[in-house]
C-alpha cells in the first residue's frame, strides 16, 4: 500500500495553539493528506503525491509557506522550495522567489524542463515566466498575523531584548511519499525565518540538508535551517539507512535527537523509507504533522502524543 506522510512545520509553540489556530491546522493538513493521497490511491507517482499535499498548504494561510508566508527585514515574501525523485536522483529547488504562487511547482519546473538543479531570485521567476508557472502580486501573500509577527521582531530588536540570530525558526511544510510501484519522493517549501536579512537561505531548498530522497528513504526536514545545513540531515539520515544498516527511525531520531541539537539547533522531520515504514522525531514543543498508514488509515497531530 501506498504511504503519505507531511509536515506544516515544527514551530509549534504550545501557549499559542489556540483552539481556532488548532482545528485550522487539522483541517487543513487533512486537506493536504486527502488531495496527495488521492493521487497514491489512483496510482499514481510519489511524485506528484508529494507536490499536491505541499501546494495545498502553500495554499493555506496557517503554514509559512506560499500564502502564508513569512516577511523579511524589508517587509517582503521571500520562498524557497525543493523537490527530489528518488527513483532517478532527479531533484529541483528554487531560492529567495517574491512572486511564485505555488514555489514547490517551480521547483518542479526546474527539474523536469530545465538542465539545472537550483534556480534563485530573478534568474528562478524568469525562468517562472518561460516555464508558465503562475506567479502571483505580492498582496496574495500577505496576511496580517505574519505582518504583526514581523513587527514585533523589529520591536524587539529595536528595544535589543532578543537576538535575531539566536531566536529558533521552523516554519515550512513538506511530504514525503511511497508509491503503488516502490517509487520515493520528497518536497519542502519555506518562507523561510521572520526578519531575515540580506538573502539568507535556510535548508528547505537545499538537496541533502532539507530535503532528499534515494530508492531507500525520502525525507523532508523542519528546524533551525542552519544547523540542518551544517548536518546535511536529510542525507545524513538517508546514509544512515543505507551505509549503517540503521531503522529508518534509530537514523532519523540519531539525526534529530543526536546531531542536530549538539550543535545547537532544534526542530524534527517526517521520512519514509522503501518498506512504508515512517518517522517523524522532533524536539519542540510540536511538529504539524500528518499520516496515512500502510493500511490506508489517516492520522493528524500536533503536539507530542
Amino acid at each position: 500500500m501506498p504511504v503519505l506522510v507531511i509536515h506544516g512545520g515544527a514551530g509549534v509553540v504550545k501557549a499559542d495553539l489556540t483552539p481556532h489556530k488548532e482545528a485550522q491546522a487539522r483541517a487543513d493538513l487533512a486537506a493536504a493528506l486527502q488531495a496527495g493521497y488521492a493521487v497514491l490511491a489512483a496510482g499514481g507517482s510519489s511524485l506528484d503525491a508529494v507536490a499536491v499535499a505541499v501546494v495545498v498548504m502553500e495554499d493555506s494561510p496557517c503554514f509559512n509557506a506560499g500564502r502564508g508566508a513569512v516577511f523579511t527585514h524589508e517587509g517582503r515574501n521571500e520562498m524557497d522550495a525543493a523537490i527530489m525523485d528518488g527513483a532517478t536522483l532527479r531533484a529541483g529547488a528554487v531560492a529567495g522567489v517574491h512572486h511564485a504562487k505555488n514555489p514547490v511547482l517551480l521547483a518542479r519546473a526546474v527539474m523536469e524542463r530545465s538542465s539545472h538543479v537550483f534556480l534563485a531570485g530573478e534568474g528562478a521567476e524568469s525562468f517562472a515566466r518561460t516555464a508558465g508557472v503562475e506567479l502571483a502580486e505580492a498582496e496574495y501573500f500577505r496576511t496580517e498575523e505574519r505582518w504583526q509577527q514581523l513587527q514585533k521582531a523589529l520591536r524587539e530588536e529595536r528595544e535589543q531584548r532578543v537576538d535575531p540570530a539566536k531566536t529558533p525558526h521552523h516554519g515550512t511544510v513538506g511530504a514525503v511519499a511511497l508509491d503503488a510501484h516502490g517509487r520515493l519522493a520528497a518536497a519542502t517549501s519555506t518562507g523561510g525565518m521572520t526578519n531575515k536579512r540580506w538573502g539568507r537561505v535556510g535548508d528547505s531548498p537545499l538537496i541533502g540538508a532539507g530535503t532528499y530522497a534515494n530508492a531507500r528513504c525520502a525525507v523532508s526536514a523542519t528546524g533551525w535551517g542552519e544547523y540542518y545545513i551544517r548536518s546535511v540531515a536529510a542525507h545524513d539520515i538517508c546514509a544512515r539507512v543505507e551505509y549503517g544498516n540503521r531503522t529508518l527511525a534509530d537514523a532519523a531520531n540519531e539525526v534529530v535527537l543526536g546531531v542536530v541539537p549538539k550543535l545547537g539547533g532544534d526542530g524534527g522531520v517526517i521520512a519514509v523509507d522503501a518498506g512504508g515504514r515512517i518517522a517523524m522525531p522532533f524536539n519542540t514543543d510540536g511538529m504539524y504533522r500528518g499520516w496515512v498508514d500502510r493500511h490506508g488509515v489517516m492520522h493528524v497531530a500536533i503536539l507530542e502524543q
